[in-house]
C-alpha cells in the first residue's frame, strides 16, 4: 500500500483494504500507511476523493455526484471509471473534473451491452459531458452512437486504389454470351485477384491496395485477402435492382454478423433526388435499413450512388442526393460516386463538410469508361480533399476476361493483361493534376 500514489475502489473494496466494514475507519487505517490519493466509488452517488486527511463522512470529501442512467450491464464499469479518472489525473486536471470524467465513463458503459467495446472515446465522452442530463439512455442516443462508431475505427485509409470485381450479373451475362459455363466465374475471379496482388506488390500499394469482391462468385478471393491489410468492399445489393433490394433478402443484418469485421459493406443504389416520391421513399427506407444494420454489426458502409442513366443530371444532383441521405440520418463511412465535374466536386465537398467531418471519403467508380475518360475524372478530383481514390473494374478486366471465357487466351496471359490495365489506371491516378 505505501507504494501507491492513487488508490481507487468501491466501498466494499476499501473495507477489504482497510480491514473494517466502516468505510471512514477503513480509509483512516489506509491513510496511516500511505499518502496516496483515495477515490471511493459510490455507485449512483458518484464518487468522493480524499487527497489528504480523512473527514467524518464521505460527503465531506471532494464529492461529484453521478448522472442517472438505466443500468443494462455492469461489466467493465470499473475499468471505464478508472480510465476516465486517469484521463484527468495524468493531465493534472482538478479532482472535480477527474471525477466527472470517471462518472461519465462508468455511466456510459453500464448503459450499454458490452464491456471493452462499450468504452467511450475522448470525443464521445466530451460530447456526453456537454449534455449528460439530457441523455438518460446513452445506448439509445443517436449522436453518441455515431461518435462511438466513427471514433473507434480500426485503421486509417489515406488513399485507396481498388480493383473492383464484385460484378455478378455482368459476369454471368458475359459468360453466357461467350458460351462459357457460369461455374468458371469463381476461377476467373481468382485470376483477377492474382493480377491485383501482382500490381500491389510491384507498385508499392501497401496500405492502399483494395478490392471489391462478392461472396457469390468471389468467396475464395475474400478468404484469400482477409487479414492481409487490404481494403475490402463486399456488395449487398441485388444487382440491377431499382428500387433497391438486398441480395440476401431482408435478413441483411443477420448476414452481416457472419462477415469479418474488416469487410466494408458496399451498397449500390440507383438514385436520383428527384425520383418520384413512392420510388424515392422506398429506396430511402432500404438505405436506412442497411445503415442501421451496419451500425448494429460494426461494419463500415460504402454507399454507391449512381443516378439512373435516363435521368437528367447537373452539377448539383449528386450533392443533393448526399444531402438527402444525411437528412435521413444516414452517415456512410464511404461514398462511391461517378467522377464529378469540378463544380459538382465543390457542391459535394460543401455537403460533406457541413454534415460529416468523420467521413472516410469518396472513391471514384469507372462505369467501364475508356482510359481517357478515367483520366479526365481523376484530373477533376485532383486537390479534392474528400477524394481518397478509385474502385475501377470493367475498364480493367472486361476485355481480357471476355477473351479468357471464349478460350482465346490462357490464365497467364489473362493475368498479365489485367495487371497491365490496372497498372495503367493506377498511373493515371498518380499523375492526376487539376486543370
Amino acid at each position: 500500500v505505501p507504494l501507491f500514489d492513487l488508490i481507487v475502489g468501491t466501498e466494499e473494496e476499501i473495507h477489504i483494504a482497510g480491514g473494517s466494514t466502516d468505510t471512514i475507519a477503513a480509509l483512516r487505517r489506509l491513510r496511516e500507511l500511505t499518502s496516496a490519493t483515495f477515490v471511493v466509488k459510490r455507485g449512483p452517488l458518484g464518487c468522493s476523493v480524499f487527497p489528504d486527511n480523512i473527514p467524518d463522512t464521505l460527503d465531506e470529501g471532494i464529492t461529484v455526484y453521478g448522472v442517472k442512467v438505466a443500468v443494462l450491464n455492469v461489466l467493465g464499469a470499473g475499468d471505464a471509471f478508472m480510465s476516465g479518472f486517469l484521463r484527468g489525473w495524468v493531465n493534472n486536471e482538478p479532482y472535480e473534473q477527474c471525477c466527472r470524467y470517471a462518472n461519465a465513463c462508468g455511466a456510459i458503459v453500464v448503459s450499454r451491452h458490452g464491456c471493452t467495446p462499450a468504452m467511450p472515446t475522448k470525443v464521445e465522452l466530451d460530447d456526453y459531458l456537454s449534455r449528460a442530463e439530457q441523455v438518460p439512455r446513452p445506448d439509445l442516443d443517436d449522436q453518441l452512437s455515431r461518435l462511438h462508431r466513427v471514433t473507434t475505427r480500426r485503421r486509417e485509409w489515406n488513399e485507396v486504389c481498388a480493383l473492383a470485381f464484385d460484378h455478378r450479373s455482368q459476369m454471368e451475362e458475359m459468360a453466357i454470351a461467350c458460351g462459357a459455363d457460369v461455374e468458371r466465374i469463381p476461377y476467373l475471379k481468382g485470376l483477377i485477384l492474382q493480377a491485383a496482388e501482382q500490381v500491389a506488390e510491384q507498385a508499392g500499394l501497401q496500405g492502399k491496395a483494395g478490392i471489391l469482391a462478392d461472396g457469390r462468385f468471389g468467396e475464395e478471393v475474400l478468404e484469400a485477402l482477409t487479414g492481409r491489410g487490404w481494403w475490402i468492399g463486399r456488395p449487398v445489393e441485388l444487382p440491377g435492382s431499382r428500387p433497391l433490394e438486398f441480395e440476401m433478402g431482408n435478413n441483411v443484418g443477420q448476414e452481416l454478423r457472419r462477415w469479418p469485421a474488416e469487410h466494408i459493406v458496399k451498397c449500390l443504389i440507383f438514385y436520383h433526388p428527384d425520383d418520384e416520391a413512392p420510388l424515392r421513399l422506398q429506396q430511402e427506407r432500404k438505405a436506412q435499413d442497411i445503415y442501421e444494420a451496419c451500425c448494429n454489426s460494426g461494419h463500415e458502409l460504402l454507399l454507391e450512388v449512381i443516378p439512373p442513366a435516363d435521368s437528367p443530371t447537373d452539377d448539383t444532383t449528386l450533392a443533393r442526393a448526399l444531402q438527402r441521405f444525411y437528412d435521413l440520418g444516414i452517415y456512410p463511412d464511404w461514398w462511391k460516386l461517378p467522377p464529378p465535374s469540378p463544380a459538382a466536386w465543390d457542391a459535394i465537398s460543401q455537403v460533406i463538410d457541413a454534415n460529416d467531418s468523420y467521413c472516410r471519403g469518396v472513391v471514384l467508380l469507372g462505369l467501364n469508361a475508356p482510359e481517357a475518360v478515367l483520366q479526365e475524372g481523376f484530373n477533376d478530383a485532383a486537390g479534392q480533399r474528400w477524394c481518397k481514390g478509385f474502385a475501377v473494374g470493367r475498364s480493367i478486366w472486361h476485355v481480357p476476361c471476355q477473351a479468357w471465357l471464349k478460350g482465346e487466351t490462357d490464365d497467364e496471359a489473362t493475368i498479365a493483361v489485367i495487371a497491365d490495365n490496372y497498372r495503367r489506371v493506377l498511373d493515371l491516378w498518380r499523375a492526376r493534376q487539376a486543370r
